[in-house]
């Protein structure tokens, strides 16, 4: 390999690596999130969006494409400066169904 005023001759491979899906557990991690204020619903809202999108043509495991279709959407309002469309109480249930949706899948 020559070196030609500190340029290297050699050409980058090209990569087409496929995303990565989150894991079940860092799926878990976003609904508590939310339920502790610890992010808010808009940030899960884009990650969960953002991923599906980027995992477009990716097998993932049935629960996390559930989870991710529950929490695309989750800052959803009744309106402008309005409550939430689902409160609290509907996402501490959607991590109940996720958890046993992960131990019947396995």
């Amino acid at each position: 390999m020559s070196s030609r005023g500190g340029r290297s001759d050699r050409i980058a491979p090209v990569t087409t690596a496929q995303p990565i899906p989150p894991s079940r557990a860092d799926l878990e991690a976003r609904f508590a999130a939310i339920l502790s204020g610890s992010q808010s619903r808009d940030e899960v809202d884009r990650w969960a969006t953002r991923t599906m999108f980027d995992l477009e043509g990716v097998e993932a495991d049935e629960a996390v494409w559930w989870a991710l279709g529950i929490l695309a959407g989750i800052d959803l309002r009744h309106g402008p400066d309005e409550p939430y469309l689902h409160d609290d109480a509907q996402v501490r249930g959607w991590l109940s169904e996720f958890r046993e949706r992960c131990s019947i899948i396995g």
